[in-house]
């Protein structure tokens, strides 16, 4: 039933599990999360991530991967991510996105035209392959739109979204979909949660980003998918709705999001 649109399942802390994903994999399972998408940041850890699919794909869960550089990669990997390779690596199925990319200015702001350039190639990659992309944007809102914006893109996620509605509303009308992290259950998250409840229900998704940022009951331990129903929880008070009710809701918003170009 639900779907973690954004985990780095190679990066897991694995010690509540002695060290084994399959440990996590089945704690996926028991919470019922039947589908996750694995972010890749740089171009090492494609291999791991491919390997994990090819172990754990059944038909209890539905894994997937997308291809990209995050933004606060260094400078030489940031310039290897050219569109050409972008596009022979996130060509095979298994591969359902283009990301993670974007803008971060937090960690750096000294590269901030080499991060720049490298969105605007995976924004060339998304748009010759028809995948959606995966963007982060931190401290960066208005670089990071108005560069989507003028290459014309409009088909992806804001992913962990820390923003307003203001800036939710700009990639909504581009045709982003928003997704909700943990982070919209902190109690320091008010704006966030304001956001989530102007934006329409149908572009809302929710993730882990695990192993970072896990949500309440579980803030201040290691994220895991098992987790993504936690958001959905948060998600369901706030919208008067079942857990399960988001659950499926933002489970068919992910179907929609990968089908847009079938």
């Amino acid at each position: 039933m639900f779907t973690d649109t954004h985990c780095h399942l190679n990066r897991l802390n694995l010690e509540k599990y002695d060290g084994q994903l399959s440990g996590a994999i089945d704690a996926m399972k028991a919470a019922n999360v039947t589908r996750a998408m694995a972010i890749m940041c740089d171009f090492a850890e494609y291999d791991e991530i491919k390997a994990i699919i090819d172990t754990y794909q059944d038909e209890q869960l539905n894994l997937g991967m997308s291809v990209g550089i995050h933004p606060c990669e260094d400078l030489a990997v940031l310039q290897s991510a050219t569109t050409e390779r972008l596009i022979e690596m996130a060509t095979p199925e298994h591969v359902w996105a283009i990301g993670e990319t974007g803008l971060d200015y937090y960690w750096s702001d000294e590269n901030k035209q080499e991060q720049q350039a490298s969105l605007a190639r995976h924004i060339h990659a998304s748009q010759t392959l028809k995948k959606p992309l995966v963007i982060h944007t931190r401290e960066a809102k208005h670089d990071t739109i108005d560069i989507l914006k003028s290459e014309k893109a409009e088909h992806g996620i804001i992913h962990c979204f820390t923003e307003d509605w203001e800036t939710a509303k700009r990639a909504l009308d581009l045709g982003f979909y928003i997704s909700f992290s943990g982070i919209v259950s902190f109690k320091s998250a008010q704006t966030i949660r304001d956001a989530a409840m102007k934006t329409p229900k149908d572009r809302i998704l929710i993730e882990t980003d695990s192993p970072y940022l896990a949500p309440v009951p579980k803030r201040g331990k290691p994220n895991e998918p098992a987790f993504v129903p936690y958001v959905a929880s948060c998600l369901a008070d706030m919208f008067e709705m079942s857990v399960e009710e988001v659950g499926a809701l933002t489970a068919k918003n992910f179907e929609n999001l990968l089908a847009q170009y079938d």
